[in-house]
């Protein structure tokens, strides 16, 4: 996949940026010469992670952006706009996840639906409140921060990486419904020229997989590992893929 370099100038919103891939993101984001806007749902912790990039040379704003609010993320497209008048990156990385012993035969309907909310109903909310400054950049992007685990021919294979980890009722599900609607974004934009693609960022080292881990599975990789998948589709050049799903090695299976 080809890359551009990340043109100075160009306006990138990561939301859930205040920690993990997100922060990482935004970081690498940053060192390649954008803008970054860090979205955090906590007014404290997204400016704490702004300060920090800022400290280490990065054009970093935040912005409050709670995904699940409809109205935070009305104003904070707001705040885009009268700043910076349009945008040129859209990663959609906040989301949630339940405790990996929550199975389906025994869901909490809630969870699920808080889960949902985040990881899917969540993008929706941010990608359209967004799209009118998306369409204002010479080369649109969206990346969706998915999972392995939203893979169906990686989970059911029984020799997988993924075989081990226990059966969950709505993280991989919701996973696999962003998936689908990355595919269903990029159909639609095509002829606008969005590239808009999901990515897995492997088993990393973050706050979402603090339960797995507690449970006995190692995280491979660090979050800035992580977060290099994810800039490189966010910074793909005009003949980049749309409508895929990538990790580190290339395509995933759906």
């Amino acid at each position: 996949m080809s890359e551009t370099a990340g043109p100075a100038g160009a306006v990138a919103l990561v939301t859930g940026a205040n920690k993990g891939i997100g922060y990482q993101v935004a970081r690498q984001l940053g060192e390649r010469g954008m803008t970054v806007v860090v979205g955090a749902r906590d007014p404290g912790r997204g400016r704490g992670a702004a300060e920090e990039l800022a400290a280490a040379g990065v054009d970093a704003h935040p912005v409050v952006l709670d995904v699940t609010d409809p109205g935070t993320v009305r104003r904070a497209a707001g705040w885009v706009e009268d700043r910076f008048g349009r945008l040129d990156v859209l990663v959609n990385n906040a989301g949630a996840a339940e405790d990996p012993g929550h199975r389906p035969s025994a869901a909490d309907l809630d969870v699920v639906r808080a889960v949902f909310e985040a990881n899917v109903f969540g993008v929706l909310t941010v990608t359209n409140a967004l799209l009118p400054l998306l369409h204002r950049s010479a080369a649109p992007r969206i990346v969706n921060v998915s999972s392995g685990m939203a893979s169906l021919a990686v989970q059911s294979a029984p020799d997988s990486y993924l075989a081990p980890v226990p059966a969950v009722a709505a993280y991989p599900a919701s996973k696999s419904a962003l998936n689908a609607l990355t595919v269903q974004y990029a159909k639609e934009l095509r002829g606008a020229g969005f590239l808009v693609n999901a990515v897995s960022p492997g088993p990393c080292d973050t706050d979402l997989t603090k339960e797995l881990q507690r449970a006995g599975f190692a995280m491979s990789r660090t979050a800035a590992q992580g977060a290099a998948v994810v800039v490189g589709l966010a910074t793909l050049g005009p003949d980049g893929p749309t409508g895929g799903f990538f990790d580190e090695a290339g395509p995933v299976p759906w």
